[in-house]
């Protein structure tokens, strides 16, 4: 099984699958969180934040997923992966792969705002600062047309979220 997990920046994907780790380890169960900002550094590091470098990226995060999977590891890949057609392709290219849609509002992403992205997309044009291809406020973010699972990490705590997607991987394990 690959958990594909979709959702704004500061959404929570990395913080839910830590804890889920955590909960899965005290199952039994093996669990590799693949953090995509930690992947960009070296294994994605050649890839630009085009349409093209963002699929390029989500490809091979999910082919580390799928190689952790054949041995019997739980990988939950962490990254925005905005556009619906590649979370499809990944879909359709390994087995057994469910997409979690890591949702949150726009507000609360705003109050969060760990890395000072949404500030700085913000910021007003020709801004030395200023980001221009934040996904979800000036780069799209396409909603997933039917995820297998949506948690709502803005209108219930952490831990509430965390047991949800415990028992939903374990629904499907």
């Amino acid at each position: 099984m690959v958990i594909q997990f979709c959702g704004l920046s500061g959404a929570g994907k990395t913080t839910l699958a830590n804890r889920v780790k955590v909960l899965l380890a005290e199952q039994g169960l093996k669990c590799k969180v693949i953090d995509g900002d930690v992947y960009r550094k070296k294994l994605c590091a050649d890839l630009d934040f085009s349409k093209a470098g963002r699929n390029e990226n989500i490809r091979r995060l999910a082919f580390v997923a799928d190689v952790l999977a054949k041995h019997d590891i739980i990988p939950i890949i962490c990254a925005i992966n905005p556009y619906e057609d590649i979370r499809q392709e990944i879909e359709t290219g390994y087995a057994n792969v469910k997409t979690v849609y890591i949702s949150c509002s726009m507000d609360t992403l705003m109050l969060r705002d760990t890395k000072q992205l949404y500030r700085k997309a913000m910021l007003p044009e020709g801004h030395p600062d200023k980001i221009t291809n934040l996904t979800g406020v000036n780069d799209p973010f396409e909603v997933p047309a039917h995820p297998h699972f949506i948690i709502n990490t803005d209108t219930e705590p952490e831990e509430d979220s965390a047991q949800k997607l415990l028992a939903f991987i374990l629904s499907i394990k």
